[in-house]
């Protein structure tokens, strides 16, 4: 079955980084694109990043554009979330997605909390 992990979120102060992982089995991995969410307090769930199978093309939200970097390794069926001057408004949880088998698949998330 489709299993997505999702690991490196904590608390950091305002201006620094956080790399989350996501590591994903039960399906081909390398032939699908993924997605990172997250979701805020009080918030509905946002589409932060999208990194096409190969790893050529890559989106970002507006607002995270020039600091979050997607990346992903698909022999290691691995994706990444580089997140550098993070900012109190990226405390969320970050969700690790895939569409495949006909529905949209997401991990546990991993909390990512900006706070001085």
């Amino acid at each position: 079955q489709v299993q997505l992990v999702e690991s490196g979120g904590g608390l950091v102060q305002p201006g620094g980084s956080l790399r989350l992982s996501c590591v994903a089995s039960g399906f081909d991995f390398g032939l699908k694109i993924m997605n990172w969410y997250r979701q805020a307090p009080g918030r509905e769930r946002e589409l932060v990043a999208t990194i096409s199978s190969a790893g050529s093309r890559k989106d970002y939200a507006d607002s995270v554009k020039g600091r979050f970097t997607i990346g992903r390794v698909n022999a290691k069926n691995t994706m990444y979330l580089q997140m550098n001057n993070l900012d109190i408004e990226d405390t969320a949880v970050y969700y690790c997605s895939v569409e495949t088998q006909g529905q949209r698949f997401w991990g546990q998330g991993t909390q990512v909390i900006v706070s001085s």
